[in-house]
């Protein structure tokens, strides 16, 4: 009797809580390293792991535990997959992926190489003054993080030697290598999915996405934009995943500039808060195509299922809360889908759940998600 097939996520946030209920799903088990007990993912299984990937006695008991493993986010140092793989694990993105990807400069450099258009970027060097940055990127530019960044964390806007001064300063707190990049005054924020086997690769529709203090608040699918454009952003897209030797999901974004150009702003080596719509409003979602590519099962249409589909983000209003309040009429919605991610607690700013409509008329969607998000309490 072959044994059954337990997947191993690390990390276990709301991404590895939708990728669970896909592989419960396909009839596959769930393993789940979390930092802290009852996470929205270590609630759904039995065989859930407290503790970090720092803790590499922990970590091989977990890989014991695992036929093949995958992860929830990119911070998960490559070192560590490097351990898990010479274990004889197999680990999807490999480690390799994520060495190109984690380092945020690394990735613009990687990128770059590969033909693969990006804003300007230059590294940081503690001694280098403002003027130094301005002759190449212009008096108004981008710092960032190289690594853990996300939801805007980890970015800082320079408008002036002082606030450049202060950048540094607020940046180096939160991770000690940082690098500039040309700020972007775009049209609009664009993202798309891709998924790849090791005999197929293929793009879900590219969709607009819409930020409230630097996080994805909401997203439109499809995006509204001509076929060239759609053609481009997906062939992009493809060569991104291929420069890293990507495997799995990748959720990519883009800025269209002004004059309509294409540029990658950063690709996620997972499942991706843009492809949630994927859910209800796809013949396959990201979370069972993540599931079906790591195992590398055959690609689940990518293909929607209506015409127009509307995502978005419960974020979180208050401090304190454990479960929303007021979501009768988000229920009640005939073209909504309601999902909340069982965490703990809420804070401001924090994704504690969304909102997903699906139907013909994308205005109506939009204008619905508005009313119901609005009146919900977090």
């Amino acid at each position: 009797m072959t044994e059954k097939v337990t997947i191993g996520i690390l990390g276990g946030g709301q991404l590895a809580r939708m990728s669970a209920l896909q592989a419960y799903k396909l009839g596959y088990e769930i393993a789940i390293l979390e930092k802290t007990i009852n996470s929205p993912a270590g609630q759904l299984t039995h065989k859930e792991f407290v503790g970090w990937v720092d803790d590499y006695k922990l970590l091989k008991k977990f890989s014991l535990s695992s036929s093949i493993i995958t992860l929830e986010n990119e911070f998960v140092d490559y070192h560590q997959l490097e351990f898990l793989e010479q274990l004889g694990k197999k680990v999807i993105p490999s480690s390799k992926t994520i060495s190109l990807i984690q380092d945020k400069f690394i990735q613009k450099e990687t990128l770059k190489k590969n033909k693969i258009p990006v804003a300007k970027f230059i590294k940081i060097n503690i001694n280098s003054e403002y003027d130094d940055y301005t002759k190449i990127l212009g008096k108004k530019f981008v710092i960032k993080s190289r690594k853990l960044g996300y939801d805007g964390y980890g970015n800082f806007i320079v408008k002036s030697e002082s606030s450049f001064k202060e950048g540094i300063e607020k940046l180096s707190k939160r991770h000690s290598e940082l690098y500039a990049e040309e700020f972007i005054d775009f049209k609009k924020e664009l993202a798309i999915i891709v998924v790849r086997n090791s005999k197929e690769i293929k793009t879900y529709p590219v969709v607009e996405t819409i930020q409230k203090n630097n996080i994805c608040h909401l997203v439109i699918a499809p995006a509204i934009l001509n076929n060239e454009l759609i053609k481009k952003v997906k062939s992009i897209a493809i060569k991104c995943v291929k420069a890293v030797n990507g495997f799995g999901v990748f959720g990519i974004e883009f800025f269209l500039t002004k004059e309509n150009k294409i540029l990658v702003n950063e690709m996620a080596p997972r499942t991706h808060n843009t492809g949630h719509y994927t859910i209800e409003a796809c013949v396959t979602s990201q979370f069972e195509n993540h599931i079906r590519s790591i195992l590398d099962l055959p690609l689940g249409s990518t293909e929607m299922v209506d015409k127009s589909a509307v995502m978005i983000n419960l974020l979180g209003k208050t401090n304190g809360l454990n479960f929303p309040k007021n979501i009768e009429d988000a229920l009640k919605n005939k073209n909504a889908h309601v999902h909340i991610y069982g965490k703990e607690e809420s804070r401001k700013g924090r994704k504690l759940g969304h909102i997903t409509l699906v139907g013909k008329n994308k205005n109506e969607l939009l204008k619905q998600a508005k009313s119901l998000e609005k009146k919900i309490i977090y």
